[in-house]
């Protein structure tokens, strides 16, 4: 053709050129910020779960920052727990020292006490000022808080709990079968021993949890004063005793399937009677068709006790004694029951807990299934021990428990108690820096590392390819530039035809 007023072949050139500036111009934005996606045009669905995984990356990131962060917290409780633990074997020593009245002078007892007065002080001290970026961590601020609670509760000690926000939780409870004390009923025939002569003995062996103990009686003794030496040594035996009529009613002083009371008759001495069982529902019950008679007593005659049978909100309980208690991602508690709560049968709402807790988020969303709570209580000296034995702050001077005047057997059970009591919660919370937190952390470390490359296929450069496109696309310019040349100089050759 020979037209020179429309050039459709330099129109052609150009638009190829153009083709290829625009490939060549793409590539290098690539290539500079190594982002294959740079605008939505680039790839709209690759922009999209890009965006997503960047904002799941954002999520894991700061849950693993959370995680870090409830160790933290954990660590500095654990380290005032440590040091609590510590004052409370001095303490533990002391005590025992203390026991020893025949040796020991007033003046060594006062310095007892005054070495304990100090501890107990430190102990408060610590608890009121353990604190992370502020918050104090073991006054009782991280414990949970309850309403509503029913007197058939005498005590409980809550671990973890979730709730929605503003909301709480309802602790029921359904006895199902009574916790019972090993019990045995010795008759005797009257409210007196009575022997063949009087220079015959009854000697028997009591036994239980504890130890065992050889009790020998003459002829008249009563029951009243046989009850009395068994009750002697029942923090050696594990074993009480109650006269009542031509009864000797021996029982464990503890409930439950661990306690038992076992007696045995070594040498009858003549006297009439015989030993019964307690009833399988009823501690307080004679079974008489488990009768027998002391004289033909060969071996020793046991009855245990039995665990409470307990549901805590639908969830069957782990049950020792008259304590139970559950552990579930929702709820961990445990509730020791009284004495006439434990042996009833029936439902009842036991607690109702509105809050508290150390609440951590450890997963990627906001949600009640990523939430984790840790019940830490207050450890002052006067929140140690417990309503039965007593509290670690009734050892101070003055108190009951001190070593001056106090009761120092009934002093050693509350520090021993105390221990228990500071040496569980140091388990639980290793356990759950360990098992909840340490495991959080791994499992979200290896999440984020597989979005972020996940994230990367998607939107990051690959520059090898991209370094082949930029070669290929400045030869295609530079091709493509030559040509529009030669296409704009074509119409020339007309001028030959003038």
């Amino acid at each position: 053709m020979s037209r020179i007023n429309t050039n459709t072949s330099s129109q052609l050139a150009q638009r190829i050129l153009n083709t290829n500036q625009t490939n060549l111009t793409k590539t290098m934005e690539r290539l500079s910020t190594g982002l294959k996606i740079n605008r939505g045009g680039d790839n709209p669905a690759g922009l999209i779960a890009s965006e997503k995984l960047r904002a799941e990356k954002i999520n894991i990131a700061s849950a693993i920052n959370n995680a870090q962060r409830a160790d933290q917290v954990v660590n500095i409780a654990e380290g005032g727990l440590q040091e609590i633990n510590a004052m409370l074997l001095e303490v533990q020593s002391l005590v025992g020292q203390s026991a020893n009245e025949a040796g020991l002078s007033d003046d060594e007892r006062q310095a007892n006490q005054l070495q304990i007065d100090s501890i107990l002080q430190s102990i408060d001290r610590i608890a009121s000022t353990t604190s992370f970026a502020g918050v104090k961590l073991l006054n009782g601020s991280y414990d949970f808080n309850v309403s509503s609670q029913n007197a058939k509760v005498a005590d409980y000690e809550i671990n973890a709990a979730k709730m929605e926000h503003g909301g709480s939780t309802s602790v029921s409870v359904v006895v199902t079968a009574s916790a019972q004390r090993g019990t045995l009923f010795v008759s005797a025939g009257g409210s007196s021993l009575n022997l063949s002569s009087a220079d015959a003995r009854f000697v028997f062996e009591v036994a239980g949890s504890k130890g065992a103990r050889q009790f020998t009686f003459a002829s008249g003794t009563t029951l009243s004063s046989v009850a009395t030496s068994i009750n002697t040594f029942k923090t050696v035996t594990g074993v009480s005793a109650v006269a009542s009529g031509n009864y000797l009613k021996l029982k464990s002083t503890e409930f439950g399937s661990d306690e038992f009371v076992s007696f045995k008759v070594n040498e009858h001495g003549g006297q009439a009677g015989s030993v019964f069982t307690a009833s399988t529902t009823n501690e307080n019950a004679v079974k008489t068709s488990s009768a027998q008679a002391l004289s033909a007593l060969t071996n020793a005659v046991r009855d245990s006790g039995q665990d409470v049978g307990l549901t805590i909100n639908g969830n069957t309980a782990t049950a020792k004694g008259k304590n139970a208690g559950i552990s579930s991602d929702v709820l961990d508690l445990k509730l020791s029951l009284t004495d006439a709560a434990s042996q009833t049968l029936g439902s009842f709402n036991a607690l109702t807990i509105t809050g508290g807790g150390a609440k951590f988020n450890l997963g990627p969303t906001v949600d009640i299934t990523n939430q984790v709570s840790i019940g830490i209580k207050n450890v002052a000296a006067r929140n140690l021990g417990s309503a039965s034995v007593g509290f670690l702050s009734d050892l101070g001077s003055g108190k009951a428990n001190n070593m001056v005047d106090g009761n120092i057997e009934n002093a050693q059970k509350i520090v021993n108690k105390a221990i228990d009591q500071v040496s569980s919660l140091r388990g639980r919370l290793g356990a759950f820096q360990k098992n909840v937190v340490g495991a959080t952390i791994n499992s979200l470390g290896v999440a984020l590392e597989n979005t972020t490359a996940a994230e990367s296929a998607i939107r990051d450069t690959d520059f090898a390819t991209e370094t082949a496109n930029l070669t290929r696309s400045q030869i295609l310019v530079s091709a493509a530039t030559s040509v529009l040349q030669v296409a704009n100089s074509s119409p020339q050759s007309v001028l030959q035809l003038l």
